[in-house]
């Protein structure tokens, strides 16, 4: 009995100090809901498999023994360096573990890593050819989703991973949104591309365009300029001179420095009584 009013209370407390999340915090709870959706994409939703073959359904029957037992598709803890974010590798990433070379040693560390080539890559929508670092994986993708185009297209956020896969889709979305710009030159071509891809923007609003790609601390810059540009406070003499000059119209006062750009031309009392300053020529 005490032990189910200690778990009852346990569970309003957790409901009561619950703990902030990461866009309830400072700036980032100003964060839009486009941005939101984006995050939640690529860093949220669940990956592809990768570095296993998941099994299906949920129970597996043991052809020996008869045992059935539950299947568990644990996905293999990956390490992402630096070096992912400058080319696109297909989902791949750094496997650490371990590797028994003999059978009379003690295993030993060692990490796998994916083989990586440099290729050249073709963007039809924004007529130009990439130099990418690349893995086996991802030019089997490109071939399967028959382009490069269509491979960043239809590939989430998630499985893409790196921020200048991310960088190329959102540019790709922005010059398809704009009607491919860069094939002015072609109207037939430029109406052809457009066509085949314009499916892709069904999925996006202009603002989810804007928001797309940017890493956690280029949308904290993106809010934060956008505030200040939003709050930008205006100087107290620019209010004062107006409120000035609006009073001496309304009262029909006529003088020669009436309008702001006379006044602010005009010399100060001050600056006339300074000896070190420049005297007006004759």
């Amino acid at each position: 009995m005490a032990s189910s009013r200690l778990q009852v209370t346990a569970r309003q407390l957790s409901k009561t100090f619950k703990k902030k999340g990461r866009f309830e915090i400072g700036i980032a709870s100003e964060l839009p809901p486009a941005y939101k959706k984006f995050w939640r994409e690529w860093k949220v939703l669940k990956p592809a498999a990768v570095h296993f073959v998941p099994q299906e359904g949920k129970w597996k029957r043991d052809e020996l023994t008869g045992e059935t037992y539950p299947i568990q598709n644990i996905p293999i803890p990956l390490k992402f360096p630096a070096e992912i974010n400058e080319g696109i590798w297909g989902g791949e990433a750094v496997v650490k573990g371990f590797q028994k070379r003999d059978d009379r040693r003690r295993r030993v560390p060692h990490y796998w890593v994916p083989v990586l080539k440099r290729t050249v890559v073709r963007s039809e929508v924004l007529n130009t050819h990439l130099s990418v670092t690349v893995t086996d994986r991802t030019i089997s993708l490109i071939n399967d989703h028959y382009g490069f185009d269509h491979y960043l297209l239809k590939t989430p956020a998630c499985d893409l991973v790196s921020v200048l896969a991310l960088k190329l889709k959102k540019q790709i979305l922005t010059e398809l949104m704009n009607g491919c710009p860069r094939h002015a030159y072609d109207p037939k071509k430029q109406m052809e591309i457009y066509e085949e891809y314009k499916t892709y923007l069904s999925s996006y609003t202009p603002e989810e365009i804007e928001w797309y790609g940017l890493t956690w601390y280029e949308a904290l810059s993106k809010v934060a300029k956008l505030k200040e540009a939003a709050n930008k406070p205006i100087p107290l003499k620019n209010v004062y001179r107006k409120n000035l000059v609006e009073k001496l119209k309304s009262a029909g006062i006529e003088s020669k420095s009436s309008s702001a750009d006379e006044i602010s031309a005009t010399t100060s009392w001050l600056s006339k009584m300074n000896p070190f300053g420049k005297k007006d020529e004759a």
